[in-house]
């Protein structure tokens, strides 16, 4: 047996051990613990950082594309204008030499011996079906050749990729209007059938001129103006049937209320009445049927014209208001963008649009069709279709339920009409009849202001010294006074905060204005304010509570309203 000694001290070496032991667990076990939070923590850093690896992958990725893509268009615009550099080398000796072009239809010799056999056969034949023969193979010619320029120019306009068309002119740089290019398609298709068409009406009259010259001197005179009727009617009538298809084409347009497609004849018809007086020579001693055409087809083409007009003014003023539609920040409505831009392009061919109007005119004054007369007629067109507008958007601005927001759309929409005015030519056309047209706008626009401005009456009217208790040196304010000033400093932080949080949202394009209207209202509710303070009247313990914001404070405040990202 072991001793009972041995046998404690025993017991005792190993109880300690197992302390020891126990120790060494709780300690690895700490350790183990620390370990796994490491890990855990490690694990959390790099999902962290994998993640934005990847944002920052996602975010470089189209940056690179798009750097790619500037390059490209960088290249392509540096071709483009050596290329344009080019041709235009080449446009002055156009125009030196294109009034000595002749067309040559036949060689010497050959229209040499066509004259001899048309003279025997007129002499000794007594025969004029060779004169029936002839206008068949000339008028074929003639009709071939316009359908082959034709051909030519739209496989030119599309292997170029140039879609240049007068019907839709380069946007001026000061368009307020910005949108986003479009690619090419119907519109684009349509501009180089127009400006087909209009090289097709030139090379018309150039041809029938020579064809008309040729014709004299194989054709007996006697026949010559029936034979060149003949010859040129089926290239004129296929031209006028094509004129009648762009009439119905914006026919169709105004039905689905696309004034803008109707702007496409008006290039067409300017060029038609340049060129009528030549058209007319060229035609004269031809039937009246075939005299006609042409004004027929200029009398359709003033008539649509007209009448989109007309229906784009009512368009203007009919336009629904409809709460979907309103731009929820107060900012310039999409009717106000697209109606300026629409003057705009009318602006390009205001001639032509005010012979249009005058055209339907049937007072005796609209006879003459003077250029004054015409201009008078397109401003007082333009001021209809402002007037209008207007109207619109007075009725608009009622769908906001909050008045100050209201105040900011309509300035916002004068605003831009104003600005639109001054940056084109339109302005001189609407003072023709409005002389004072800019000074109106002016004062819309500042009245819309002062009624924004009365939004913030609800502000400084806790700041007045209404209801203010009088304070006397020596004596303390009562609780029902008290009270009045806790009030008149609660009514204005939460009236200061409500606003600024609600209009932080609103929209002010016009930097100008946006900043004059801050400047503005900084400084009439922080010299309100500023003053309030000064009174330094005792009315509690804790004036901290109630004095929230320092001068300062509230003036950066008002700095950020108008600006969603501030």
């Amino acid at each position: 047996m072991i001793p009972t000694e041995d046998a404690s001290a025993r017991k005792r070496e190993i109880e300690k051990k197992l302390k020891q032991e126990q120790e060494t667990l709780s300690f690895i076990r700490e350790n183990l613990e620390k370990s796994d939070q490491l890990t855990k923590g490690m694990v959390s850093i790099l999902s962290s950082f994998e993640s934005r690896l990847m944002q920052l992958e996602n975010s470089i990725i189209p940056v690179h594309k798009q750097t790619e893509n500037l390059q490209r268009l960088q290249e392509n615009v540096d071709k483009t204008l050596s290329c344009m550099d080019h041709v235009i080398s080449y446009y002055h000796v156009e125009l030196e030499v294109q009034e000595d072009v002749v067309l040559e239809h036949l060689p010497e010799a050959v229209l040499q011996d066509i004259i001899c056999i048309s003279g025997w056969l007129v002499e000794y034949g007594r025969n004029q079906d060779f004169m029936n023969v002839y206008f068949q193979i000339r008028s074929n010619q003639l009709d071939r050749s316009i359908k082959g320029l034709k051909d030519h120019f739209r496989k030119n306009s599309a292997s170029s990729g140039i879609l240049y068309s007068p019907a839709v002119q380069t946007k001026r740089k000061d368009t307020p209007t910005k949108k986003a290019p479009k690619r090419p398609g119907k519109d684009d298709v349509l501009d180089i059938e127009i400006d087909s068409y209009i090289h097709c009406i030139s090379a018309f009259v150039k041809l029938a001129q020579s064809e008309y010259a040729l014709l004299t001197e194989i054709i007996p005179e006697h026949h010559q103006k029936k034979t060149f009727d003949s010859l040129i009617q089926e290239a004129l009538d296929n031209l006028m049937l094509e004129g009648d298809n762009i009439v119905s084409a914006a026919r169709r347009a105004i039905m689905r209320h696309d004034y803008s497609a109707v702007l496409t004849i008006f290039p067409i018809l300017r060029h038609l009445k340049m060129n009528k007086a030549e058209f007319d020579s060229t035609l004269q001693g031809t039937a009246a049927s075939t005299k006609n055409k042409l004004p027929t087809l200029i009398t359709s083409m003033e008539t649509i014209g007209a009448k989109a007009l007309e229906e784009f003014a009512d368009s203007i003023k009919n336009d629904p208001d409809k709460e979907y539609n309103m731009p929820k920040d107060g900012t310039v409505h999409e009717l106000t963008s697209n109606a300026i831009l629409f003057l705009q392009q009318l602006l390009d061919f205001h001639e032509t649009a005010g012979a249009m109007l005058a055209s339907q005119e049937t007072s005796s004054s609209a006879s003459s069709y003077t250029s004054d007369f015409n201009k008078r007629l397109l401003s007082t067109y333009i001021c209809k279709v402002l007037g209008n507008l207007q109207l619109n958007l007075l009725s608009k601005s009622k769908v906001y339920e909050d008045s100050a927001l209201s105040a900011i759309f309509l300035h916002n929409n004068y605003n831009y009409i104003l600005k639109s005015l001054e940056k084109s030519e339109l302005i001189q056309l609407v003072t023709v009849t409005q002389k004072k047209a800019e000074s109106s706008y002016r004062e819309l626009i500042e009245q819309q202001i002062q009624m924004y401005q009365r939004s913030w009456l609800k502000v400084t009217e806790h700041l007045t010294d209404r209801n203010m208790p009088v304070f006397q040196p020596g004596t303390k304010l009562k609780d029902k006074e008290r009270q009045v000033i806790k009030d008149k400093f609660k009514g204005f932080n939460d009236g200061l905060e409500d606003l600024c949080k609600t209009q932080k949202g609103w929209a002010i394009p016009d930097k100008e204005q946006r900043d004059f209207i801050r400047q503005a209202q900084r400084k009439v509710v922080s010299d309100a304010y500023r003053a309030f303070l000064c009174t330094n009247i005792s009315f509690t313990k804790n004036p901290e509570k109630y004095h929230k914001y320092r001068p300062e404070e509230v003036e950066e405040m008002i700095e950020k309203l108008f600006d969603t990202s501030a």
